[in-house]
């Protein structure tokens, strides 16, 4: 019975140990989303499963507040991009005067996620969207980053 018990967490052992080397090599980064960036005035919308937020979506899991701001709209986003450029998982990918694209990888497995920005001026906010590249759900993460993000961006602005 203990040998059967120790070959069983060797196993296990060996199998966790190869998943995170391929998550290190990248295995599980996916591909980069050719349709990313802002189309007439939206950005892409979320997809019907539970893995990304987006403010400009109706609601359900998806629906997430944009970033509010007072005074200058470029300023303000390029504020965000300074603070999302600062994370540590983060790599601005695109930076424009009214969009930014950036990409978070987890630490471990190499999950990578799309994060936009986008300046609407005339609505005065700054929509958001988070997306997971791979998997059906995300464990609430993207929503966790977002609001992560708007409480440095809230704190900056004072």
């Amino acid at each position: 019975m203990r040998t059967v018990l120790r070959g069983l967490v060797v196993t296990i052992a060996a199998l966790l140990i190869g998943i995170v080397a391929g998550g290190q090599m990248g295995l599980f980064a996916g591909k980069r989303p050719s349709d990313l960036g802002v189309h007439e005035g939206r950005l892409k919308p979320a997809p019907a499963t539970p893995n990304c937020v987006n403010s400009q979506s109706a609601g359900g899991y998806a629906g997430i507040a944009p970033f509010g701001y007072a005074g200058d709209g470029k300023a303000a986003l390029a504020r965000l991009q300074t603070l999302v450029t600062a994370m540590p998982a983060a790599k601005v990918i695109e930076f424009r005067a009214d969009y930014v694209y950036a990409e978070f990888t987890s630490k471990w497995l190499g999950f990578v996620d799309d994060v936009e920005f986008y300046l609407d001026e005339k609505a005065s906010v700054i929509h958001v969207r988070s997306a997971s590249r791979l998997g059906r759900g995300d464990f609430g993460v993207n929503r966790q980053r977002v609001e992560a993000i708007r409480a440095a961006f809230g704190s900056a602005a004072q």
